[in-house]
C-alpha cells in the first residue's frame, strides 16, 4: 500500500481512543483521515453508516473476508469487526496519514503485513476507572459490560508484550494524553 505511513491505535473499549481521535481528526482534519472498520453488529445510537462504522451483513463480511479483501478481523461479543484494504486505500487517496482504531488482535493481524504502521496503545489508569468510564455511557448491558472489562484486562495483559507497541499512553489526562499523541504524530 502507497502513501504516508498509517497509524494504528489499539487498546481496551473505554480507554479513550475515540475521544482521542475525534480530537485529532477535528483539529487536523486536512492531515489524518479515520480508517472505517466494517462491523455486524446494530448501530448504536447517533452512529452513521459508512462514518463510524460500515454496517453489514455476517453474509457480506465473511464474502470479502474470504476474498482477501481484509486486512485484519475479528470477532468480539458474538459480532466481526474488521479493517478492508478499501477503507485505507480510500483514506490514502486523499493523500492523508491513515488512523486506524483496532482491537489487540488485530494489532498482531496487522504485524503479518506489509502495512507498517506506528503502533499506539491508549490504556485507562486502572480497570475500576475503566468500569466507572464504561458504566458512565450507558450503553451496555451488565452482560456486555463485563465481557468488556474481562477483553480489556486480556487487551491491557497482552499490550505488555515487548515490541508490540511504539508507544502506550495512559489516558489518564485527555489533554495530557492527547499532547503525547500530536507529539509521536506530528513528527
Amino acid at each position: 500500500m502507497q502513501g504516508p505511513r498509517p497509524v494504528v491505535l489499539s487498546g481496551p473499549s473505554g480507554a479513550g481512543k475515540s475521544t482521542l481521535l475525534k480530537k485529532l481528526l477535528k483539529d487536523y482534519e486536512n492531515i489524518f483521515g479515520f480508517s472505517v472498520s466494517h462491523t455486524t453488529r446494530q448501530p448504536r445510537p447517533g452512529e452513521v453508516n459508512g462514518k463510524d462504522y460500515h454496517f453489514v451483513t455476517r453474509e457480506e463480511m465473511q464474502k470479502e473476508i474470504d476474498a482477501g479483501e481484509f486486512i485484519e478481523h475479528a470477532e468480539f461479543s458474538g459480532n466481526m469487526y474488521g479493517t478492508s484494504k478499501g477503507a485505507v486505500q480510500a483514506v490514502q487517496a486523499q493523500n492523508q496519514i491513515c488512523v486506524l482504531d483496532i482491537d489487540i488482535q488485530g494489532v498482531k493481524n496487522i504485524k503479518r503485513t506489509d502495512l507498517n504502521p506506528i503502533y499506539i496503545s491508549v490504556q485507562p489508569p486502572s480497570i475500576d476507572i475503566l468500569e466507572k468510564r464504561l458504566r458512565d455511557r450507558k450503553t451496555e448491558t451488565e452482560e456486555s459490560l463485563l465481557k468488556r472489562l474481562t477483553a480489556a484486562r486480556v487487551d491491557l495483559e497482552l499490550s505488555k508484550e515487548p515490541g508490540l507497541f511504539d508507544l502506550v499512553i495512559i489516558n489518564d489526562d485527555l489533554e495530557k494524553a492527547y499532547s503525547e499523541l500530536k507529539e509521536v504524530l506530528l513528527e
